[in-house]
């Protein structure tokens, strides 16, 4: 067995082209992050299952579907689902996670042996990029100390809300009953504002920056895209401290370092749904030696795919029973491509101040490099869309500008509402603004995705399928 150590950073609702390295021009914005994409392999078309935190990473540590390890939302894992970490215990490794603990449950199943929690005062609530290094460097330690190779899943919770400079009067997304979120909702307001909620060393004005094709441009959303880059510079901070620690304690070039955003950023559009801008995530790999500096490849990659890529890494034999494949065919770039189409979804928020309780808005798609088909089946019960971003500048700009605007009015009722089927042209319409549902031009490509979703869908035992054949599929066949 090959005693190689592994690490894992993540950040928190970052979107896929907010970074420098896919494309971003805010000035000086993940410069940490371009020298890890430079140093390996960065995968440009890869995708996370599931546009929300928790089951997103339980994806990420299992190999396997939400519906298949348990975790469709903000909840445990089926304790019979064998995880990563397990697997690595038992062939000696040294686990160690810090930030976003509670996001992997139940703990037990996560086989940790070094833990931190960063939601919290002393933390700076997991914003603190001089804490990363602290803890980093203290874990590296402890397994050198236990002479035990490591594996190590490190977490800032940045640019998760409330952003860098945000100057809300009232953080009204705070959950009220203070479990599975991000902020402690015993916290004064003041503490949430400029400079007094964990410093960031760079803050981002209106007119440095320019607004996502997703959403409109209006002065309030220009505001909280500001301060959103501002959280996601500090996020590349603590990602350059997490990586200076690994190489001051001696092990930069023995250990295979995984970098990805566990779903799209808190906005209209974008967490929490099935869109481009939900799921699209960016893997970076580096490993000296074994992965080619400076590569990039556009192969349609999941989040499925990490548990059997690190365990193929290592040596050690696949877990049974996980979906996803192992990429290190494509990242030592012998490998085109290994998937033609890839299956994401979405089942429910979690409970906090702007929900009010858990809701259900299930969603399916099935995309590919060019297209995406989205099926919602919660479309048409009634209930209105509602997720923390519903609560920010940005939405509460685009319903007041929608008063007048037509076009936005448009918008913010269909981000409420949805269709029951979107099927867009992401090559050219990335943002997912144009909704092709219903031109007779693609209704024979329409029909070949609803087929792939279906098979999806089969295969993997969705629970949403006799929901699908009902409402669509026998919709069709008439």
């Amino acid at each position: 067995m090959n005693r190689m150590n592994v690490l894992l950073i993540t950040v928190d609702d970052m979107n896929y082209n907010s970074m420098g390295c896919m494309g971003c021009e805010v000035s000086d914005i993940t410069p940490n992050i371009d020298r890890l994409a430079a140093e390996g392999m960065l995968c440009e078309n890869s995708y996370v299952a599931v546009g929300v935190c928790q089951p997103s990473r339980s994806v990420l540590l299992t190999g396997r579907y939400p519906h298949k390890n348990g975790a469709r939302g903000f909840e445990e894992i089926d304790y019979c689902v064998e995880t990563l970490t397990e697997r690595l215990r038992d062939y000696g490794y040294y686990n160690g996670i810090i930030g976003k603990v509670d996001h992997l449950q139940p703990r037990e199943k996560f086989a940790w042996d070094f833990v931190v929690k960063t939601l919290n005062p002393e933390e700076n609530w997991g914003r603190d990029p001089e804490k990363m290094y602290e803890h980093t460097r203290d874990f590296l330690r402890e397994a050198r100390g236990q002479g035990k190779p490591f594996f190590l899943m490190a977490n800032s919770h940045d640019p998760h809300r409330p952003f860098a400079g945000s100057v809300f009067e009232t953080p009204s997304y705070l959950s009220k009953s203070g479990k599975n979120v991000d902020f402690d909702p015993s916290m004064e307001q003041g503490e949430y504002y400029r400079g007094k909620y964990v410093k960031s060393s760079r803050y981002y004005e209106p007119e440095e920056v320019d607004v996502p094709g997703f959403l409109p441009d209006l002065e309030d959303v220009h505001t909280e895209i500001a301060d959103y880059y501002s959280s996601v510079h500090r996020g590349d901070e603590a990602v350059g401290q997490i990586l200076c620690a690994l190489e001051d304690e001696g092990f930069r070039d023995d250990t295979l370092v995984m970098f990805l955003s566990d779903n799209g950023a808190a906005l209209p559009f974008a967490k929490t749904n099935c869109y481009v801008n939900s799921t699209k995530s960016p893997f970076i790999f580096r490993l000296p030696g074994q992965i080619p500096a400076g590569g990039r490849t556009g192969a349609l990659i999941s989040s499925i795919d990490y548990t059997p890529t690190v365990l193929d890494y290592l040596g050690i034999n696949p877990i049974e029973g996980a979906d996803g494949t192992s990429l290190r065919g494509i990242l030592s770039g012998g490998l085109q491509h290994q998937y033609d189409t890839i299956y994401t979804m979405f089942y429910k928020t979690a409970r906090n101040a702007v929900t009010g309780r858990e809701r259900h808005f299930p969603m399916r798609c099935v995309q590919g490099t060019e297209y995406s088909y989205i099926y919602n089946a919660w479309a048409g019960n009634g209930e209105p869309f509602l997720n923390e971003s519903t609560a920010g500048l940005t939405f509460n700009a685009m319903k007041a500008a929608g008063e007048t605007d037509e076009e936005i009015h448009k918008r913010v009722e269909f981000f409420l509402y949805r269709t029951p089927e979107e099927f867009y042209d992401i090559k050219h319409d990335p943002d997912c603004l144009h909704n092709l549902i219903d031109r007779k031009e693609y209704q024979a490509l329409i029909e070949s995705y609803r087929k792939k979703l279906y098979g999806y869908m089969m295969e993997s035992q969705d629970g949403l399928v006799s929901v699908f054949q009902e409402k669509v599929l026998r919709k069709y066949d008439r």
